[in-house]
């Protein structure tokens, strides 16, 4: 899993729209805190998409296996019976 708290602050140079820098200052928000945060959910969702991409072999596979054997334990499963 990525974890990104309690890492370390790094200063960087950053080049923005003027415009939207004014109105971001404009209205009193934290540049490094909302950029923080906005760029560490890009990577997850990256992370994640790349992931996919790289398991989609063995999670079509499961799927398939799923798809023509049942879930492993069902007979154990005390919900949903009778559908």
């Amino acid at each position: 899993m990525l974890r990104f708290d309690d890492a370390p602050k790094r200063p960087t140079n950053l080049s923005l729209n003027a415009k939207v820098l004014d109105a971001a200052r404009d209205l009193g928000l934290n540049l490094s805190q909302t950029v923080d945060e906005l760029l560490a959910a890009e990577v997850r969702r990256r992370y994640w998409e790349r992931w996919n991409e790289e398991n989609r072999a063995a999670i079509d596979a499961y799927n398939d296996r799923i798809a023509r054997e049942g879930l492993p334990l069902a007979r154990y499963r005390s919900f949903a019976k009778g559908r």
